[in-house]
């Protein structure tokens, strides 16, 4: 039987932390068991005990992505208030943090989790992608005016404003051309009216 998930061990973090960092070196969807416990010092066995299944190492593996993005949120909203840094602000501050060098390797494992949930309606990658579009949307909220968070118009600004953020990172990840897709996000967020 295997321990109860909401109480991880300490042995069961050691394994996700190092299983994490073999994650955002060799992505997910390939993912075997035997070479990852094998370069993280454990094995197959000890994995599937701790976690229950290679689905549940891989939800694990994605919440701990997700607590690295949800991290970054706080930051933000602790940063300055809505009133006080602006939407136009909070965009830039989050293409800033996407567009960094030292997040390209979780950026990376976040693009692979969120196209792989898009075609897989449950198992372990079901729901990522529109988790990870809800969480954007509500920091997004939290730095627009009072009259704009619930308006179509305040609605459709932040939606735009995470489509083009996604586009660029997408973009970015693909080519690595940062100086041509920086000056590319900057300058549609601009006519936007975002800055």
């Amino acid at each position: 039987m295997a321990p109860d998930p909401t109480t991880p061990s300490a042995r069961q973090i050691e394994l996700l932390e190092s299983a994490y960092k073999y994650a955002l070196t060799h992505g997910l969807a390939e993912m075997s068991l035997r070479p990852l416990a094998s370069a993280i010092g454990s094995s197959p066995r000890v994995l599937l005990f701790l976690f229950g299944s290679k689905d549940g190492l891989v939800r694990a593996l994605l919440a701990r992505a997700r607590s690295d993005e949800l991290e970054l949120m706080d930051r933000l909203r602790h940063a300055a208030d809505s009133d006080r840094a602006g939407f136009g602000a909070a965009v830039e501050q989050i293409w800033g943090w996407l567009a960094a060098d030292e997040h390209q390797p979780l950026l990376t494992l976040w693009a692979e989790a969120y196209a792989r949930s898009l075609v897989e309606a449950d198992g372990a990658w079901a729901g990522f992608a529109r988790d990870t579009v809800e969480d954007w949307l509500e920091v997004l909220a939290e730095h627009q005016a009072p009259q704009d968070k619930s308006s179509a118009e305040g609605i459709a600004r932040r939606t735009l404003a995470l489509a083009v953020l996604r586009g660029g990172l997408l973009d970015l990840l693909a080519t690595g051309d940062k100086e041509r897709v920086d000056r590319a996000v900057r300058l549609h967020l601009a006519t936007l009216g975002t800055f």
